[in-house]
Order: C-alpha cells, then structure tokens, then sequence
C-alpha cells in the first residue's frame, strides 16, 4: 500500500467504522455531534483532555466484540473506559474509537458462594453498597469512586490487602473480549494463562466484561478513622507511624498523610489552611479488637484531631474521596519503599512544607502481611515485599499554574527516589512514563510472562492504549 492509499484509507475508515457500529451495536454509538459526547470523553482528571472520532457505550459482550472487530479491522486506535479514574486518563485516545462501559454497572451477589459479580463500569461504591447488607466486602481501594476494572486489573490495594491480599488475587472468574473479537472466559480451570496475565496485567489483554470477585466477611462495622497532627509534629509522627506498622497485626492499615488541612468542621479553625502530618488507620476485624489494636496510636501526641472510632465500613472507604474530586487536575508519581528511615521523613517533610496548592498531598500505605505471603501463581501483581507504598499526589484547579505543581512533585520524586525498592505501582503511573518504568512496575521474569502472553492473545498490540506491555517477539 503506498503512503497516499494509506492516508486515504485513514480518511474514510471512521465514517466506515461508524456505520458498522451503528448496525451492530445495541448500545449508544455517540459522535461530536451528540449530546453526551463530551460527558462520556471526560474523566477524572481534567489533565485530560482527549476528543475520539467515536463513542461506544456498550450494553452487552457482544457490543464490546463487534466494536472490537470494527476497531480492528478499520486500524483505528482503540481506548477503553472502565470507571474513569486513572491518573494517566488512557481511558481517551484522541481520534479513533473509546469504548465507555458507564452502561455496565451492574453489581450482583450470592451471599451463599460470596461470589459477586460486577460489571466492567462499576466503581467501588456501588460494590459496597451492595455487599455491606450481606457484611461481606471485595478488597478494594481507599476512594469509593475508583472504577472497579481499573483497579483490579493494575493489581488494587487498600485497607484490607495486609489481611487478604490485592484485589486482582479475588478475582475468580471473567467474561473477556480478547483482540480477535472473542467473547472468552478465563478462569484458573479455563484459559489460565490469560487468566493469570489481567490479574495485575493492566488492560493489555482484552475488555473484561464481567468480573467474578470472592467476598470477604467484614462489616457492617468496622474501627478506623484518622489522627491529624500539627506539621511540627510531623518528625515524631512518622517515627511513630515506623514503629507502629513494625508491629502491627496484619489486620491492621495503617496510612501516613501530609496536606494542607482543608476547612473541615471536625478541625479548629486556626488549623485550616497549614500543613498537617496524620495517621489513618482501619482494622479488618472485629471492632472491639481493633480499639485494642489502635490504643497506642489513640495515646500517641498531642493531635488537633481525632476521629477513629467504630463506623460503618461504607463511611470509612468514601471518608478519603472528598480529597480527590472529579475534575481536578492531578499528577502523581510514586514508588514501593522497604522502610521509612528518619532521613526520608525530614525529605517528606521538606517538601510537605513547600505546596505550591493546597489541594496536594503525600499517602505513604503501609503493605506488609498477606500483601507479600501471596503466591506469585495468584496473577501478575508484583514487588510484594515492599512494606510500603509513597503516593506523592499534586492537585490543584488552574490550568495555567500546571508547570508549577507538577515541577514540586518532580522533585519530591527525585529526592524520595533513592530510597525506593526499584519498584512502582502501575496504577500509580502517569501518561509521559514510558517502557522502561513501566517495566519497573513489574518483577522482570513477571513481565517476560506477560509480554508472551500478550503476544499470543494481542500479537498485533490492538491494546496498547493503556500501560502498554508489549507483545515479546
């Protein structure tokens, strides 16, 4: 095919598309001409700002396959749009196809099995909201508004993980849609190799189009909360917060947090607006055990707030999402650490004391527990024996200042960098980092396996739209 053919296909090829689409989808075909174009093109982060030629918002496998196959076949660009929520916003390509699964939310459980099954649109508040009836939980995030794909298929950690593991290991079974338009299943008895790769593969693989989730018992009711202290304190709060997670009981989170305190009504005023160092925690577990297990912390300093306390599970996993708005603009980097030496918090600290906006902040988890007893077999989730995790998150508003906060959280990065594992988490990742961190985010004979894997299911790398693995040659 000469360069000119080439272009004049490229030209006709989206009108094509969208009249096969048109014929063969059940679901919404949208263009820039309809009127829920631009709602169903944003995402989370307002960084992103990507216009595709077309829309599907399936209802059904089948929608997903033939949009797939048209995709495809017409050689246009394929992006896929779970919750909406990922730093990097691969959700959105520019021209070619999105795939917005916003019509697949639905959240089905069997209390007898503690199977649930959820849909590929769903985000983590919807799953809770169904499962706490039951006083059963899916390990999940720490925002309610994380989308459930997204989460699971990067791997997924969060209150619960020292307990019980990340969430892709809860996965049992998925409907997918691989890069020939199959409708598959993939199960430990049925495709298990693909069905290894997606369980911290990210969306290399396919469109999952139902996820099947184990259950947990927890809940209704848990003890958990946060304790904010004043920035000066911030040297002795992290040498706690070292000393408290050495011992803790693997039902025991606990989360390290610098910011800027925001105007909450359970604060005095006088700290509104100054940095603050904090530690919140959750206790998977009986409640009363977990008031035992958070005495220390509760006896720890002089804080300005306290608010653990037993409280509905629901309440403490949503407590963390009014931080994290939809529509901010939002740049993250991170990295797994072995430890949290005293040279470390003072460069936390440094910089914690230099926000350029008062909407960013540093999340330092502490992992540990069953997050590193899990067996490699469990899927492809990797740097297990890292006890912690360092999320330095800028936020602000004003599209003109974007250079500045991103500059700040640049070189936080640098300077924490020296202390990381060589690791990184791939959920965490944002769109300019390339091949070779995302390799980082993957142990490497992990990452050999799944860029064979993707050259078996994707050997034409149709899903590359995401934390691209390539397919091994």
């Amino acid at each position: 095919m000469t360069s000119q053919q080439h272009r004049t296909r490229d030209t006709r090829s989206p009108s094509e598309a969208l009249e096969s689409l048109q014929t063969k989808v059940r679901g919404n075909v949208l263009t820039p001409d309809s009127s829920e174009f631009d709602e169903a093109r944003t995402v989370w982060n307002a960084m992103i700002d990507r216009r595709p030629t077309i829309i599907v918002q399936p209802r059904e496998a089948n929608d997903v396959a033939a949009t797939v196959n048209i995709a495809r076949e017409h050689e246009l660009s394929l992006s896929i749009k779970g919750g909406g929520h990922n730093i990097a916003g691969m959700a959105v390509c520019d021209g070619g196809v999105m795939i917005d699964c916003s019509l697949m939310r639905s959240v089905n459980v069997d209390a007898a099995t503690k199977r649930v099954r959820v849909g590929p649109g769903a985000v983590w508040g919807d799953v809770d909201q169904v499962t706490q009836p039951y006083g059963l939980v899916v390990p999940s995030g720490v925002i309610s508004t994380t989308g459930v794909a997204g989460l699971t298929l990067g791997g997924g950690f969060g209150w619960t993980t020292r307990k019980w593991g990340h969430t892709a290991e809860h996965v049992r079974k998925v409907e997918i849609v691989t890069a020939d338009g199959q409708v598959r299943r993939a199960s430990e008895q049925e495709n298990p190799d693909l069905f290894w790769a997606i369980k911290g593969g990210g969306g290399n693989f396919g469109v999952v189009t139902e996820f099947e989730f184990e259950a947990r018992e927890l809940g209704p009711t848990v003890t958990a909360g946060l304790i904010l202290y004043p920035m000066e304190d911030a040297p002795e709060v992290i040498r706690f917060f070292r000393e408290f997670t050495e011992s803790a009981p693997e039902e025991l989170t606990s989360l390290l947090v610098l910011r800027i305190a925001p105007p909450a009504p359970f604060l005095p005023e006088d700290v509104h607006g100054r940095p603050v160092a904090g530690i919140a925690a959750m206790y998977a577990g009986d409640p009363e055990d977990g008031e035992r297990a958070m005495a220390p912390l509760k006896a720890f300093g002089n804080p300005v707030a306290d608010t653990i306390t037993q409280k509905e599970y629901v309440t403490h996993q949503s407590f963390l999402d009014s931080g994290q708005p939809h529509g901010r603009r939002y740049y993250w980097k991170s990295e797994y650490l072995s430890a949290v030496p005293d040279e470390l918090g003072q460069i936390m600290i440094d910089h914690c004391n230099r926000f350029t906006s008062p909407h960013s902040s540093m999340l330092a988890m502490h992992l540990g527990g069953n997050a590193k007893q899990t067996e490699s077999g469990d899927g492809a989730v990797s740097h297990k024996s890292a006890e912690y995790v360092v999320a330095i998150q800028g936020a602000w508003d004003d599209p003109d200042t974007d250079d500045r906060h991103i500059g700040w959280a640049r070189q936080f990065h640098a300077a924490v960098r020296p202390f990381s594992t060589g690791g990184t988490y791939v959920n965490f990742l944002t769109e300019e980092e390339g091949a070779e961190r995302i390799q980082e985010a993957y142990e490497p004979e992990i990452y050999r396996q799944l860029a064979r894997i993707k050259a078996e299911y994707d050997p034409g790398n149709l899903f590359r739209h995401n934390k691209n693995i390539r397919p091994a040659k």
